[in-house]
Parts: structure tokens; sequence; C-alpha cells
């Protein structure tokens, strides 16, 4: 081979390798892009789930907004927020007031054993029924099941009274009302099939779509604050003109229909 040759040979030798270089050169350039490139999507996806979670976490729960929720009084209501409710016919001269919270056992067996004496003697007009309703089981034993009925409670009265009273005593029921440990009360389903035993309830579309919304959230907290704005410490509790109605033992609210007559048999004659 000639000189010539053996130069542009080498020549050539080297311009290839130059052109292997550079387009090894490229393809590290652009891993080390891509590499980059996938780090800042990584980070900025972490950054954004806990961006994410931050704003979740400062989110208001249902029952903090309904806190803030503009009011809705139920029908059937009176007083400023629209809680008092008072049920019965309006020549009756005196007014039982009721204390009760939905998840309270004991007033579920004060219902069962004495709230038709009371609903008949309404509906006779002996005395009206004024109904305050508390939630205070929900901070002793966790949840929101005292609330929620509250809300549907709301809910049937905006039907009207007397399904609010149907309403009431299907909640309260030896078939419905759940262990004082269990929170049923906190699921809407529950609520609603609840009230599919109550004739003007039963697949009452109005009815479901306010428990479901929480329309009356905000007035079962007003109903609430009520309560524990007043002198009451348990229930159930029954007052009427001021004096609280107790059983044979002086202390408690009359557990029994027979205990329960003597007890607003005295009251109406005082």
């Amino acid at each position: 081979m000639s000189k010539r040759n053996t130069q542009t040979a080498k020549t050539a030798a080297r311009e290839r390798l130059r052109i292997e270089r550079e387009r090894d050169a490229k393809k590290a350039k652009i891993k080390r892009q891509l590499v980059v490139a996938g780090s800042v999507v990584g980070v900025l996806a972490i950054a954004a789930g806990i961006g994410y979670a931050v704003v979740q976490g400062n989110k208001p729960s249902a029952w903090e907004a309904a806190a803030d929720a503009k009011l809705v009084k139920p029908a059937n209501t009176s007083g400023e927020n629209g809680t008092t409710v008072v049920i019965g016919k309006a020549d009756a001269k005196k007014t039982l007031e009721l204390y009760e919270d939905p998840r309270c056992p004991i007033c579920a067996s004060f219902e069962q054993n004495v709230g038709e004496t009371i609903d008949k003697a309404v509906a006779d007009g002996k005395y009206k029924i004024q109904f305050i309703g508390a939630a205070f089981l929900d901070r002793n034993l966790t949840g929101e099941g005292s609330k929620n009925a509250l809300s549907a409670l709301g809910a049937a009265l905006n039907v009207s009274p007397e399904a609010f009273l149907a309403y009431k005593s299907a909640l309260y029921s030896a078939e419905f009302h759940p262990e004082e440990s269990q929170d049923k009360f906190k699921d809407d389903s529950y609520l609603i099939e609840v009230a599919n035993s109550v004739e003007e309830l039963k697949g009452n579309k109005e009815f479901q779509t306010a428990v479901e919304n929480g329309t009356y959230d905000k007035w079962a907290l007003e109903m609430s604050d009520k309560f524990d704005s007043s002198d009451v410490q348990g229930t159930p509790t029954l007052k009427m003109d001021g004096e609280k109605l107790t059983g044979s033992d002086g202390q408690n609210a009359p557990m029994t229909a027979p205990e329960f007559t003597a007890a607003i048999d005295k009251a109406l004659k005082a």
C-alpha cells in the first residue's frame, strides 16, 4: 500500500472515530436529560401530592362546613333559629318539654315504654310537647350519629309534625335503635331505611334528598347548642312549667307508662 493510501486510511479512521464519539456523547447527553426530567417530574409529583394532602388536611369536615353554612329551618318550627319545636293542639294549656339524644339507649327505652302514651295525650289535646334534641353522645362516644339523626328529624318535621313524631318513634324503636357504642345513625342510608317504615316518609324523595344533602345539618347543630345552653344534664329529661317530671325514685324520668301518667297528672293539676 502506498504512503498516500495509508495516510488516507488513517484520516478516514480518525473521522469515523470522531463521529462515533460525537454520537455516543449525544446519547449520553440525552440519557442525562431524561434522568433529570424524570427526577423533576418525580419531585413535582411528590410536591403535588404533599400539596393535595395539605389542602385536604385543611379542608373542613362536613360538620365544620355545616356550622358555617346558611341555616335552613324546617317547616313547623319557630324561634330565631327554628329550634322551637312545639307539637299539639293550639288550645292545649300546658306544654311538656322533652329533652332527648337520638343515640341515647335510655331515651329509646323511655320512648318504647311511654311514647305511645305521650302521642295519644297530645292528639287528645291534654298538652303540647316541645322537643329539644341533644347531640352530646357524639362527643362522649365520638361519632356523628346524634347530629345526623337530628338533621333527619328536621327533614321529617319539614314534611309534617305527624311524620316527625312517627319517625322519632321509629328511630327509638327496638327494631331500629342501635347499641349505644354503634354509630349507625351516621349513615344516611340507614336513616332512610328507618324512614321507610313511616307511611309519610316511605319513598319520599324530598325527605331522602334533604337527608342525603344535609339540608338541615346546620339546624341540627343549632338544636344541639340549644340543649347545651340549657340546665339539663342528661337525657331523657321531662319538664312542665319549669319543673322536672320524675318517676318513683324522685330523680330520673318516669320510665313506665303508669309512672309517667302519675307524674304528668300531678303536673297538669299544678
